[in-house]
This record gives C-alpha cells, structure tokens and sequence, in this order.
C-alpha cells in the first residue's frame, strides 16, 4: 500500500512543496532512464513507479490549480 500512503503525503504538501518533489522526481526519473539504457537496472520496475509518482503529483498541482481558479 506505498501508493496510498505516498497519496496522503501528496495531498498534505503545500503547492511550493510539490513543485519542489516534482523537479527532483522528474530529474530522478530521466537519470534512471539513462542509467537503464547503458546498463539495465535491477528492478526496472522502478521507472514505472516513478513515473506514475510523476503523474500523481502533476495531477495533484492541476487541481489546485483548477480549484483556485474556480474558488475566484
């Protein structure tokens, strides 16, 4: 259940926090990709989870972004 508790964690970060987790999730993610194309990774597995953390925390930021705009 690591994706439900990494949801909850999404959920409580502030905005500047995520755009934060973001930066560094995306460059973790290009850098294991690269490392997966030279030399294949133990659990590649790995790529696909960090990609969907990826898209948790974009969707998340989305919908702040959408709710402040509604909320005006």
């Amino acid at each position: 259940m690591k994706s439900t508790a990494q949801n909850k964690e999404i959920k409580e970060s502030t905005t500047a926090e995520l755009k934060e987790k973001l930066q560094t999730a995306t460059l973790e993610y290009t850098k294991m990709k690269l490392n997966h194309a030279i030399t294949p990774l133990e659990n590649p597995m790995k790529i696909r989870d960090q990609r969907k953390y990826i898209a948790r925390l974009n969707t998340e930021l989305r919908s702040r972004e959408l709710a402040e705009v509604n909320g005006k």
